[in-house]
């Protein structure tokens, strides 16, 4: 397990865009940055499941957080142009990026892949990131210093039959998080992009993908978080273009 204390406050004033924040590591993410001092943007598809992170950040009284309703599947370039043009609206600038939203896609042979959902695994986990880079670098430039978070796997370093789509999307992820972060540096060096492989976390992804597994033996999203904290904040300044593990 990756081990960092993050000091109390250590996202205060900064705001934070955490994608897939209804649900699992996302929503784990969003609260802990939020009782860490950030103003958390909640992105993700189901406004209910939204709607209940945000009371409970609330409930707690960490800083008010924001909902952003929004489909990666069927976002267009222009849904993220108007993303970032409402976050300049109420915020000013971006700290910070989680690419956290993901599909796992059907797990079977390459060979009888459904091309339609392949393309809509790939629009998700790859494009997606894309398109919101793009749209926010501008933001994150005007902040002192910003950090994009992509969420890679152990089959998007090593990959393994049957796991299809995804396996190739953390492929890309990583190749993007390397070209990007490799850019940064010499053009915007104070955004820097690393990614994090959670390892079998207990989610309903992981459930999916391994139905007879027992889920008491995995971490809990909580369990890994030191890492997800580590890069948001300011003791990884110098840390750029890493595909690091939490566990």
């Amino acid at each position: 397990m990756f081990h960092y204390q993050a000091p109390n406050q250590l996202l205060k004033n900064k705001v934070i865009l955490v994608t897939g924040a209804g649900d699992g590591i996302g929503k784990t993410a969003a609260i802990t940055y939020a009782k860490y001092g950030a103003t958390v943007i909640l992105l993700g598809r189901s406004i209910k499941k939204l709607e209940a992170v945000y009371d409970h950040i609330e409930k707690q009284k960490y800083p008010q957080a924001a909902i952003v309703p929004l489909n990666l599947d069927g976002a267009a370039e222009h849904d993220y142009i108007e993303l970032a043009n409402t976050i300049e609206n109420e915020f000013g600038h971006l700290d910070g990026i989680l690419h956290n939203a993901s599909l796992l896609g059907e797990r079977t042979t390459l060979a009888s892949y459904d091309p339609t959902l392949f393309e809509q695994v790939m629009r998700v986990n790859v494009t997606s990131q894309l398109l919101l880079n793009q749209a926010l670098l501008l933001l994150m430039q005007k902040a002192e210093s910003a950090s994009i978070v992509f969420t890679t796997s152990g089959v998007g370093r090593n990959a393994k039959a049957n796991w299809g789509a995804y396996a190739i999307s953390k492929f890309a992820t990583e190749a993007m998080m390397q070209i990007l972060s490799s850019e940064l540096a010499s053009q915007s060096p104070t955004i820097r992009a690393n990614a994090i492989n959670p390892g079998a976390t207990r989610t309903n992804m992981r459930a999916n993908a391994y139905p007879e597994e027992d889920p008491t033996t995995l971490a809990t999203p909580d369990d890994i978080m030191p890492l997800y904290l580590y890069l948001m904040g300011k003791d990884s300044l110098t840390i750029n273009g890493q595909s690091l593990d939490a566990q």
